[in-house]
């Protein structure tokens, strides 16, 4: 999730190289997603209805990638109690903190139809950048660092389309999907900044000496839905986030 925008999870950034194409379905995992009983809205969230959840659609990288941010945001929260990149799993936002009162099943029926014909791509990742008030590796754009990664933008723009008509109201609803300021990123630090602002020098200067490895390229092939949760999402969401996995779709080889 990024940095830019208040609502949790709404994301921007650059990147390298990917060739897009589409055709095909995506293949289903085999073990459904055992759904816990919802529960009931606490009195902070009686204004909207199925509060305290949202869901978030991600691009999730290859585990070499993952265990790059995962070093990095565990190593942050080490040092400096720097949490918010780090409470989601590692991911690039398509659609993020959807208010959405239909049930999962119905979420991954529209994902999936949503899904349908399109492949996966190569994500290209450019490194630590700052973004808004926050760092995170840029994948937006292709090899040469300038050119946006089409594909990404597409895939994103899929999964809005599928999920809008599931959109409910909420006091605090993400910002609608701008294919424009679509900006694909992984989140290392972000929100904590919006608190901490004179710690942004310093940090940006730790997180670039982390000797870190990370791949310059990852295929673009698999996409999660999750369900999060907090106590706060007007406030500082982050201190009390929760999720769960829900589903996972695998994009075919182009």
């Amino acid at each position: 999730m990024t940095a830019t925008d208040t609502p949790p999870d709404t994301d921007t950034t650059p990147t390298k190289s990917a060739t897009p194409t589409e055709s095909a379905t995506p293949t289903e995992p085999t073990t459904p997603y055992a759904q816990a009983a919802p529960a009931e809205p606490t009195a902070p969230y009686a204004q909207a209805p199925g509060d305290p959840y949202r869901y978030g659609v991600y691009l999730r990288p290859d585990p070499a990638t993952c265990l790059a941010v995962t070093t990095v945001t565990a190593q942050l929260r080490a040092q400096y109690g720097i949490v918010s990149a780090g409470a989601f799993p590692p991911h690039a936002t398509l659609v993020g903190s959807r208010h959405i009162t239909a049930p999962p099943e119905a979420i991954v029926a529209a994902v999936t139809e949503g899904l349908a014909g399109v492949r996966s791509f190569t994500v290209h990742n450019a490194g630590v950048r700052r973004q808004g008030v926050g760092l995170v590796y840029d994948v937006h754009h292709l090899a040469d660092g300038t050119t946006p990664n089409e594909a990404f933008t597409r895939l994103a723009a899929r999964v809005d389309e599928a999920v809008l008509p599931l959109d409910s109201p909420a006091p605090n609803h993400t910002a609608a999907f701008d294919a424009d300021t679509f900006q694909a990123h992984l989140s290392l630090v972000s929100h904590d900044m919006y608190v901490r602002p004179d710690l942004s020098e310093e940090v940006e200067e730790y997180v670039t000496g982390l000797p870190v490895p990370f791949p310059a390229t990852f295929p673009g092939d698999t996409v999660t839905l999750y369900r999060t949760r907090s106590d706060d999402w007007a406030g500082r969401w982050w201190q009390t986030l929760t999720w769960d996995h829900v589903h996972t779709w695998r994009l075919p080889v182009r």
